[in-house]
């Protein structure tokens, strides 16, 4: 059979919310029930790219451990909510999935906090930004690379490179302008949503296109049913 990766977005293409906030508040929550105050999380003023590297910077000195534990607890909650998804993609994953077709989670956010995703919805690959730790195992506040926009782009040419996959048969999800170079990088793009610049890129260009209604995480089997 014919190798096939389905790369995914994950925030507001796969979670209705954007992961890194979702979690903040999660993890601020737990930092004041400890009787810390958290620094303020900035959130506009710059790049896509370097507000995701001023995120990280607040997990410094954090054990991986403890930020993975942290993130295991905040999904197990996050995902029971009414809203939490966006079910036309899901259904899309397990679409692919029951066709045999690998699944790739394509990310900015840090790969500690959507793992708990990933083993959720059964990806094979996640290429999210990696942060830094020291020999201990605390995290720096760095990162190697923010997995966004050409970087997401090159992460899967390399990934197709290794596996030796072709590009124009696997399929993309993506639902922001900076998803551009992820989408053009397959043979089967599509559009979650409607991002004004790729509504033009993908209107032009004859690509798909999916709501970005929110629901419920429902099981695979009743996404096919529903589908």
């Amino acid at each position: 059979m014919m190798r096939r990766i389905a790369f995914f977005d994950v925030d507001e293409t796969l979670l209705a919310e954007k992961s890194m906030i979702s979690f903040w508040h999660h993890w601020t929550a737990q930092l004041a029930e400890e009787g810390r105050t958290p620094g303020a999380l900035r959130t506009a003023g710059a790049d896509r790219e370097t507000l995701n590297r001023a995120y990280f910077t607040h997990f410094a000195g954090v054990h991986r451990v403890v930020l993975q534990e942290s993130a295991r607890r905040w999904y197990a909650q996050y995902r029971r909510g009414r809203r939490a998804y966006l079910p036309d993609t899901l259904h899309r994953l397990h679409r692919h999935r029951s066709d045999g077709d690998e699944i790739a989670l394509v990310t900015g956010s840090g790969r500690l906090l959507v793992q708990p995703v990933a083993d959720d919805l059964g990806a094979h690959h996640v290429l999210a930004t990696e942060q830094v730790s020291d020999v201990t195992g605390r995290l720096t506040g760095e990162v190697t690379r923010s997995m966004i926009g050409e970087a997401k782009r090159e992460a899967m040419t390399a990934l197709l490179r290794r596996l030796g996959v072709r590009a124009q048969d696997c399929y993309a999800y993506g639902d922001h302008s900076t998803d551009l170079s992820m989408l053009n990088a397959v043979g089967h793009p599509v559009v979650v949503g409607d991002d004004p610049v790729l509504t033009a890129h993908g209107l032009a260009h004859d690509w798909q296109f999916l709501s970005r209604t929110p629901g419920p995480r429902l099981a695979p089997a009743e996404v096919m049913r529903v589908g």
